[in-house]
């Protein structure tokens, strides 16, 4: 024989799983790689947002605290010149001021009013102007007339707005508003006074409006509000509105590279976003509140689709359940790091999202550097090792190729170069020394072949022999465990076959024929005059009416004995189809013929009648009405007596008048009959169950051990199963025969 030419040459295998492995190391180290450069990425772009949301936050909620320190200031002034209240002609100062105007209103004199260097003031008409609300009026212009120009230079206005309805403000880019506002506007209405009610805001500290845009100045603002009370009382709220625009401008503008700023309120308010401008700004932009958001008929310029609204629903929420003290989360949802900050005057919160892609992308870009690199370093390496490989093993691997192929075909002069010092010399030293002990193997096989070839045939005779042996021990086995069997159910038959025997000789033994040979004895002592006899002696008068119960008392022992002796019949008839059936247990299988399960249950009751009576066996049926079934009658029958004739032995360890059989017919699912054998006698232990169908195994003292085995063989040729089942010792047994079941008209 002959060695084909390798699919895979030696250095090109060699050079793909280095190759391989190689590329495992250079994929590996690109994947570590990109690992630790994401890692170090992940944490400067933590630090940095952090750095970011610190710095803006503080710088821009600091015109934030500045506003609730004015409010302070104003208040307190308010509170002193409303507590010292100096002794003044308030009315004629009023009224210098102020005038009352045909509308009800009462406004700044015209005339003299320059609302860009004084306060504008507002008494809504059907307001009463007592003493004390003049001198309100009057305390709380003096305070707007000191703080408001100074204020003027971070704050768009200054205002106090009394419960009673009168306004006093400040705001010189609109200084006429005190002038044209109508007459029955109400400042008490908007939500900078709200806020300040003491129903509203019962710790009376300062508060903030929500973002909105003024429809007046066209800006968006936030109005923030303190209250003043006096001995109980709310006399004053002390307002000043802070313009968004700027900041809404710088936080759209001056964010990190790729990421973007929101600024919301708790309640969900939406005050910056990408999209937002100020003139949209407004409670109808709420987070929370789909029926809130834009887009219907008449809605702002700005709107968002439902997939931003969830996006921004989930910024909301992972920002409100963040834990304490954490300023940097992530959001992996929507792949992206949040970015967390809380203005302190209106509390809300400033989120920066960082998509994670400004992340990754880097490391990912480092990482194909890596790979490319680690690949270009692989090629290199491969072909300088395949040029080393190809000189150094392949050519002299050929040469052992071409010497292997003529050993192979018998020629064992090979020629190799054994003078090298390396592993190939001596592995050219070791085939030419193998070559050798081959061919003298060879020779030695053939020799052994030859002798090989006697020693088989030998041994296959001897096997032949053994063989035919051993099938002669089992059919003698098999024929001495049929005979046992037939043995066995014979002996049951017999017994029943003997009891009727016994009965039928007693009933013989017990009939009172001597009784008939007296009366005859007595009629012939008198059969001259029988008709006297009969009529007129006093023992003749009893004759008939004893003969007429004699009789019938024959009649009815003859009955009886005749049934003992059509038992006998019955059971001779079935020992012979017992010896039948064992007989055909080694041919094919009879032909089925239609069976009435009851009525078969019934001829093995009968059969088992005797042994029951005499073990005092109380029968309970419980047969279900079925159509004839096609099966072997007389299997079953065996099978049945054998269960019975079980059954009573078992209940000899219950007290007779306890001793209970119960026999089930039903039918089970379409296709399907069963016939169970429930005794409440002595039980079988749970490590028996699995071995009463053993052959030989028995649990009575004069038992044999076949009638359960049998019987289970019998009903896997009927095509159903025998099993048992019992909750132990002194609970009783019971056996179930499963049979297939199709009616004999179907069958048919």
């Amino acid at each position: 024989m002959s060695f084909s030419s390798p699919r895979a040459p030696l250095a090109r295998s060699t050079l793909i799983h280095m190759g391989a492995r190689i590329g495992v190391i250079v994929a590996l180290t690109t994947l570590f790689s990109y690992l630790h450069i994401l890692n170090t990425q992940r944490g400067e772009a933590r630090i940095r947002l952090e750095r970011y949301i610190s710095e803006h936050s503080q710088r821009e909620q600091a015109i934030f605290l500045l506003a609730e320190d004015n409010q302070s200031v104003i208040l307190k002034a308010l509170a002193e010149r409303l507590n010292a209240r100096a002794p003044e002609d308030v009315s004629a100062r009023f009224e210098r001021l102020f005038v009352s105007l045909p509308d009800g209103t009462v406004r700044n004199r015209a005339e003299s009013f320059d609302g860009t260097r004084e306060p504008g003031v507002l008494v809504p008409q059907g307001v009463r102007l007592d003493e004390d609300l003049r001198q309100r009026i009057l305390a709380a212009y003096d305070v707007i007339s000191q703080f408001g120009p100074a204020f003027h230079t971070r704050f768009a206005n200054t205002y106090i707005t009394l419960p009673e309805g009168p306004l006093i403000i400040y705001w010189p880019e609109q200084p006429n508003l005190s002038l044209e506002s109508a007459p029955n506007f109400l400042g008490t209405q908007l939500a900078f006074f709200t806020i300040s009610r003491p129903d509203q805001n019962p710790e009376r500290k300062t508060t903030w409006t929500g973002a909105y845009y003024d429809p007046v100045s066209h800006e968006a603002m936030v109005s923030v509000s303190t209250p003043l009370d006096l001995e109980r009382r709310h006399v004053a709220t002390i307002s000043q509105d802070v313009l968004l625009a700027g900041m809404m401008a710088r936080l759209q503008k001056d964010t990190m590279p790729g990421a973007y700023n929101l600024l919301f309120h708790d309640d969900g308010q939406l005050i910056t976003h990408p999209k937002l401008k100020p003139q949209d700004l407004g409670s109808e932009h709420n987070i929370l509140d789909a029926a809130k958001q834009p887009g219907g008929e008449g809605a702002p310029t700005w709107a968002v689709s439902e997939k931003q609204r969830v996006h921004l629903r989930d910024i909301f929420e992972r920002v409100k359940n963040r834990p304490p003290g954490v300023s940097v989360v992530e959001l992996p949802e929507h792949d992206e790091f949040l970015a967390m900050g809380q203005f302190q005057g209106p509390g809300w919160n400033f989120v920066t999202v960082f998509p994670e892609t400004l992340v990754t992308k880097p490391a990912a870009q480092a990482a194909r550097y890596v790979l490319l690199l680690g690949s270009i370093s692989l090629l290199l390496e491969l072909v300088m090792m395949h040029w080393v490989l190809k000189q150094q093993i392949s050519i002299p691997l050929q040469s052992f190729t071409q010497a292997t192929d003529r050993v192979a075909s018998g020629d064992f002069n090979v020629e190799l170069n054994t003078a090298r010092r390396d592993e190939l010399g001596q592995l050219a030293r070791a085939f030419r020394l193998m070559a050798d002990k081959v061919q003298r193997r060879e020779e030695e096989l053939r020799q052994a072949n030859e002798s090989l070839e006697q020693r088989v045939e030998e041994r296959t005779r001897e096997l032949r022999d053994i063989h035919h042996q051993l099938v002669q021990t089992a059919r003698r086995a098999g024929m001495a465990e049929i005979a046992t069997n037939v043995l066995h159910n014979v002996g049951n038959v017999l017994t029943s076959v003997y009891t009727s025997a016994q009965l039928a000789k007693e009933r013989m033994e017990e009939m009172r024929l001597e009784h008939v040979g007296r009366v005859a004895t007595l009629l012939r002592e008198n059969q001259e005059d029988l008709t006297g006899f009969v009529t007129r002696d006093e023992r003749g008068q009893h004759v008939l009416p004893f003969l007429g119960k004699l009789g019938q008392n024959l009649v009815d022992e003859r009955k009886e004995i005749v049934s003992l002796l059509d038992d006998v019949g019955r059971y001779t008839e079935h020992i012979g189809d017992i010896v039948k059936v064992q007989q055909n247990f080694a041919r094919t299988p009879r032909v089925h013929e239609p069976v009435q399960l009851a009525e078969l249950v019934e001829d093995a009751l009968r059969i088992n009648s005797a042994g029951l009576a005499r073990h005092q066996v109380k029968v309970v049926r419980q047969l279900e009405p079925l159509p004839p079934v096609p099966t072997d009658k007389h299997k079953t029958l065996m099978i049945l007596v054998n269960l019975i004739s079980n059954a009573k032995y078992a209940l000899d360890a219950v007290a007779p008048d306890e001793r209970c059989l119960t026999v089930r017919l039903t039918r089970t699912g379409a296709n399907r009959v069963q016939i169970e054998i429930h005794d409440n006698g002595k039980g079988i232990a749970p490590e028996m169950l699995t071995r009463i169908f053993q052959y030989g195994f028995t649990t009575r003292e004069d038992g044999h051990g076949f009638g359960l085995h049998s019987s289970a063989i019998a009903a896997q040729e009927l095509g159903g199963a025998l099993t048992a089942r019992s909750e132990g010792p002194g609970r009783g047994a019971t056996f179930t025969l499963e049979m297939p079941y199709l009616a004999a008209q179907e069958a048919a």
